[in-house]
């Protein structure tokens, strides 16, 4: 790997192009190898990831925002275009709008891959606008698994070098980025284009936190769809020979000025060399449970830990030791009343660690829907325990949160119950059963029995089989082969579930 630093430079400076971020990144994707040439563990983790986004895109069919953007983008079609989950198989649409209805389906249930370190990210959010477009320019699968590779790469480089949060900055500002290199990378784009695309991306994408704060709202579903419709929207420009403001990182009113640490900033973002195998996506884990990465292990944990603590009317109170990120973002540490509402919203539901402990402690299991239910949240007993838990940031748990190893990186807590009867009762997981270093790491067969799961009852088991055996053969797949990358569906259902939404502008 490559250190690059980045740090701020006056106008006057006139920093070439070739200094700039925004070139290395490109530089790095498209010198993404040929798929035939792609580190094979790298590779399949990409077929594995592309099931996995099926799972809960197909699982979020009816849900309100999806059919929302499912509605919007029908409303664009397009030749050749591209497909939409769950709408006719036969229907295409314009590719920003493919990536927008596909994208808020796969965001929706906070379900799929994740990857933290200095920020935080969900890098299958690269995989809709990819897909979308390698569709409607006849792409092979071979040329979309490059792509994929090539984005996840750029995307952990800039998570791992460049902190967003601590400045009240939405992680879909590295998407836009990681998704435009995917693009460069799967349609051969000259370094140039990809560029500038790469600056548009970024200046339009830039956004505060205020979507995962307080009452969190569908946006959430809509912000990594949003980065991606952006994305496919700056390539397009910049393949018609238009640019972007330059240097958008390091100029004296640009990003890290002004958005982050100032000035003075300085940071350091890791490219592989050319030549050397692109193997990032390996570092980032998918989720055994539909919620905030950081719940991942606290669900486990709590299941786990039903067993010793007996009637769960005897419990005094609970808190769980746990890094900053945990405690300032999803537990009490946050300040906000409402991951404490039996009222609040699914999202805000999914982004409370004390609600998703409880519930864990009284079912032992977790569902992506009836956990979230509304009834299941009112629950009087649940509501009682729910506020006898609280969050505090323990400074072990922070640091091992950011260890430089992913494989020692620690993402749970310890857990302390107090009974009433002074008895305590304790225990602490550092990752998920399903994360790599986990009791039970997620391979094929973990994402294929997601994928299962997830589609019972709404696609039927050959056509499970169809789309397994196509996402199993995607560096084979032709340009017409891509179609089987979206699971046959009910789309009688679907349509009957969108008519009754109300109309918009299109």
């Amino acid at each position: 790997m490559i250190d690059h630093q980045v740090r701020v430079h006056p106008s006057t400076d006139r920093l070439p192009r070739e200094e700039q971020l925004a070139w290395k990144l490109a530089v790095a994707a498209t010198g993404t190898q040929e798929a035939a040439e792609l580190h094979p563990e790298a590779a399949a983790m990409a077929a594995n990831r592309v099931i996995d986004n099926a799972s809960v895109a197909v699982a979020s069919l009816l849900r309100r925002p999806v059919a929302v953007a499912r509605a919007q983008a029908v409303a664009h079609t397009a030749g050749p275009g591209a497909s939409v989950f769950g709408a006719d198989p036969g229907l295409r649409v314009s590719p920003e709008w493919a990536a927008w209805a596909n994208g808020t389906a796969v965001r929706e249930l906070d379900f799929h891959d994740t990857f933290l370190a200095a920020d935080y990210s969900h890098p299958g959010d690269n995989i809709p606008p990819l897909l979308a477009v390698a569709q409607h320019t006849g792409s092979s699968g071979a040329d979309l698994l490059r792509g994929v590779i090539a984005a996840y790469e750029i995307h952990v480089a800039l998570v791992k070098g460049i902190c967003l949060h601590a400045h009240r900055i939405d992680h879909v500002a590295h998407l836009s980025a990681a998704t435009v290199c995917g693009l460069g990378a799967m349609l051969r784009l000259p370094t140039e284009t990809v560029y500038q695309a790469v600056g548009q991306a970024v200046h339009t994408t830039t956004a505060t936190r205020q979507s995962r704060k307080g009452e969190i709202s569908s946006w959430k579903a809509f912000a990594p769809a949003f980065a991606g419709k952006a994305a496919v929207e700056a390539v397009d420009r910049a393949m018609r020979g238009e640019g972007s403001p330059s240097p958008v990182y390091e100029g004296e009113d640009g990003f890290l000025a002004w958005m982050l640490d100032g000035p003075d900033s300085s940071y350091t973002v890791s490219l592989p060399e050319p030549g050397e195998a692109r193997r990032a996506i390996l570092d980032t884990y998918t989720k055994e449970h539909s919620a905030e990465y950081q719940a991942q292990a606290v669900i486990d944990l709590a299941r786990r830990m039903r067993e010793k603590t007996g009637p769960l009317a005897d419990v005094r109170d609970v808190v769980l030791h746990t890094s900053h990120h945990t405690h300032h973002v999803i537990g009490s540490g946050a300040g906000d009343p409402q991951k404490y509402d039996p009222n609040a919203s699914r999202e805000t539901l999914d982004h409370s660690v004390p609600y998703i402990f409880a519930v864990a402690l009284e079912d032992g299991t977790w569902h992506h829907a009836h956990s979230y239910a509304p009834d299941r949240a009112r629950r009087p007993e649940t509501v009682e325990l729910w506020k006898k838990i609280t969050t505090v940031e323990d400074p072990e748990w922070t640091r091992r949160y950011h260890d430089p190893d992913p494989l020692r990186r620690a993402f749970g807590g310890r857990a302390v119950i107090t009974l009433a009867d002074g008895t305590v009762v304790e225990d602490e997981l550092a990752v998920a059963d399903a994360h790599p270093a986990g009791a039970r790491p997620f391979d094929r067969a973990g994402y294929t029995a997601k994928f299962r799961t997830l589609t019972e009852g709404s696609v039927t088991s050959a056509a499970q089989d169809a789309f397994l055996d196509a996402a199993g053969r995607l560096a084979a797949l032709d340009a017409d082969g891509l179609a089987g990358l979206f699971p046959a569906v009910d789309t009688a259902a679907v349509a009957a579930y969108d008519a009754r939404l109300p109309k918009g502008l299109f």
